[in-house]
């Protein structure tokens, strides 16, 4: 069983901490070509009980795509990744139970929202901002 502590501390060793508020972790994922990308990695509690980690990543602003066309992509190119509005911006987001999760099971979807939301905002926003 993992625990928010073991996730944090793994992602605090493993990651580029950007910002850390203890629940809320943001990580820099860095590429090859330059490009970058912010992963929000934060601690939910679902029902007042069970713990659930959070991986998000910001693509860009609502206002500057069309969602339909995002989420057609999304739904035609990713196993992970649920598409939100937060605020004024699109956001990828995936999230985990704690109960039972094995660190292999958070690495993986971990590293798809990065590469996901990069190649969304590189395709859709024409840029690198988050």
């Amino acid at each position: 069983m993992a625990t928010w502590d073991d996730i944090a501390a793994f992602v605090r060793s493993e990651y580029r901490v950007i910002e850390d508020t203890g629940d809320e972790i943001r990580i820099l994922i860095e590429y090859e070509d330059e490009r970058s990308q912010v992963i929000i990695v934060c601690r939910e509690v679902l029902d007042q009980r069970e713990e659930w980690v959070q991986i998000a990543s910001v693509c860009g602003l609502v206002s500057d795509v069309d969602l339909r066309l995002v989420l057609k992509e999304i739904g035609e190119t990713s196993v992970v990744c649920g598409a939100v509005i937060m605020g004024e911006h699109v956001v990828l987001r995936h999230s985990l139970p704690l109960l039972n999760l094995d660190i292999n099971e958070f690495l993986d979807p971990l590293q798809l929202v990065a590469d996901t939301a990069d190649q969304l905002e590189e395709t859709f926003f024409g840029g690198d901002g988050y």
